[in-house]
């Protein structure tokens, strides 16, 4: 509804500013909560503009509201509000109907109403509401403690907006405050980065799908990895890696139930898909559909006319083998604390991890999605390993019936295939895959899952490597961004992951005074509220979708291993 990053004209927006004045505007969060406060600082005065969701329950529901609080702190200032949502990407119309307390708008697939905060004595008659093409527009006036607002909502009735009164607001946003401080109150964390982790934890939170548990890759569509690019993807899904990994993360901070329904979530997929006699999907939408077809939007220019502009993805169907090793690996960190699977999630486990030893010696498609065919990655290898690692490990612990004979003896020969192919001799370093020298920097994790001692000489001539072609400073490019395996033209940006995993991997073979300055570097790149998007330019400028899950799941990970590092050296 509201796509104007994609397409200035026909996006849609949804915008509160002042209006005739001069103003800088500084935002932050509401200490402890995801409660967004805009300030607005001019000659003539100062508002705020205190933007929050409340929580909407762990139920299915069609119901949800967006609050756009308004305030004047001191002085006098005159506020424009113009919402003009465009349906279906733009692609639908709608109709608006005016009532006393606000506006509905009605398209085929959707109903959106916009109530107004009633604060009658500074919404004088004259401040009405007005139609500004196919939206609303409005002007108002607030002088120092005086305040207004609307509610956007979703999920409306038949029976028209009704006017929400300041203290019916006022109780929702401590409502919204106190359910995000009691959660955040859950955290084990108290290191050194305590800050810097909360937030990543709290924005996780804020893109899982609380009815099954499924965290999202970004809340966005199409911003690009390089401005003017083609690297525009649709990542509002739920990807079976972001997913596991997130498993590992959570139980760390202490977030067992936000664990525990991931693996569920993750449980549920696999047996989908073995009723189905379909190969596990990579991605699946927050419901578990796995209808996650790719279409380009040809009437948006794209973000400052990087086009195209897809949505759904078109990678879902790709084979990638290092799925398997991240969903063995989140299910033996849970059984490490103490969240032991069913009979019917083991067996659904031995499945997986059969199909693994069918299957882990082909050509799949790799964790960076390439389209530019398959190959032999040695990323995919290694966390096939892990999957049998894993698997092994668990069955031993718990006595749970396995081949497990079959098992190490795959897992002992995937090793044997890495140590073998997957290390080049001649750049003394790991690579992407069997048949390239080109270096990755998801290898970063080597030394992280287990397959290689950080101290080995294979590792630090691969460190060191990595240190020389893919590090600029404290940014690591995935791979050689002259290289472009993924069969597109242009570069692309350094990726904040592989950043953050950078730095990890240098605590782990030693180097920890390299990474407490390499993480503490990172952290300058965040949003000026603590957010990372998916890539860094080399400017410095965030690019990609945003925020991106992958960059705060390895920003928690890097940062409570450098604590335990840290505190445990001499």
């Amino acid at each position: 509804m509201f796509g104007g990053l994609l397409d200035r004209r026909k996006g849609g927006h949804f915008q509160v500013a002042p209006e005739g004045v001069d103003y800088v505007s500084k935002q932050l969060y509401l200490p402890g909560t995801p409660i967004l406060i805009t300030r607005f600082l001019s000659a003539d005065g100062v508002g705020e503009l205190v933007d929050f969701m409340p929580v909407a329950g762990e139920e299915p529901t069609d119901r949800h509201r967006l609050i756009r609080m308004l305030r004047v702190v001191r002085g006098v200032m005159r506020f424009r509000v113009d919402c003009q949502p465009r349906f279906n990407y733009g692609r639908d119309p709608h109709e608006l109907d005016a009532y006393p307390a606000g506006h509905i708008f009605r398209s085929p697939g959707i109903s959106l109403a916009l109530s107004l905060i009633r604060y009658p004595e500074t919404l004088p008659a004259e401040q009405a509401v007005q139609r500004r093409g196919d939206g609303i527009w409005t002007v108002a006036t607030l002088r120092e403690g005086e305040a207004g607002g609307t509610v956007l909502e979703t999920g409306v009735s038949p029976d028209p907006p009704r006017f929400y009164t300041p203290g019916e607001v006022q109780g929702l946003l401590e409502q919204t405050r106190d359910y995000w401080r009691r959660w955040l109150g859950r955290s084990c964390y108290s290191g050194r980065w305590r800050e810097m982790v909360e937030r990543s934890a709290m924005t996780l939170k804020l893109m899982t799908y609380a009815p099954t548990g499924a965290l999202i890759a970004a809340p966005t569509a199409g911003l690009p990895e390089q401005i003017g690019g083609q690297r525009n993807w649709d990542y509002r899904y739920t990807w079976i890696r972001d997913a596991s990994i997130s498993v590992h993360t959570l139980l760390r901070l202490g977030f067992t139930d936000e664990a525990w329904r991931y693996i569920h979530w993750v449980d549920a997929r696999v047996r989908d898909a073995r009723d189905r006699h379909t190969p596990l999907q990579i991605m699946y939408r927050v419901d578990g559909s796995p209808d996650v077809s790719e279409e380009v939007l040809d009437h948006f220019e794209g973000y400052r006319g990087s086009a195209p502009v897809r949505i759904g993805n078109g990678a879902a169907n790709q084979l990638q083998l290092d799925i398997y090793g991240e969903i063995l690996n989140g299910l033996h960190e849970a059984d490490c604390h103490g969240l032991r699977s069913s009979h019917e999630l083991w067996l659904n486990t031995v499945r997986l991890v059969d199909w693994v030893c069918e299957h882990w010696d082909q050509p799949e498609d790799g964790i960076w999605e390439t389209r530019g065919g398959r190959q032999d990655f040695t990323y995919g290898r290694m966390m096939s390993w892990v999957a049998l690692d894993r698997a092994v490990r668990l069955a031993n612990r718990r006595g749970r019936p396995a081949d497990t004979a079959r098992w190490v003896r795959t897992r002992n020969q995937i090793y044997e295939q890495i140590m073998a192919r997957g290390f080049h001799h001649e750049r003394g370093a790991f690579t992407q895959h069997y048949a390239t020298d080109v270096l990755d920097a998801s290898l970063l994790a080597m030394p992280t899952v287990g397959l290689i001692s950080p101290m080995d000489p294979m590792w630090h001539s691969t460190l060191r490597a990595m240190d020389a072609e893919l590090v600029s400073d404290s940014l690591v490019y995935r791979y050689d961004p002259a290289a472009s395996p993924d069969g597109l033209p242009g570069q692309e940006s350094t990726f904040t992951m592989c950043s953050f995993w950078y730095v990890r991997a240098l605590a782990e073979s030693g180097r920890l005074e390299d990474a407490t300055l390499t993480f503490e570097k990172m952290l300058t790149y965040s949003s000026p509220l603590g957010l990372y998007s998916e890539e860094i330019a080399p400017t410095g400028e965030q690019t990609g979708n945003f925020p991106q899950a992958f960059s705060h799941l390895s920003l928690i990970g890097t940062a409570v291993s450098l604590d335990r590092l840290l505190d445990a050296r001499p």
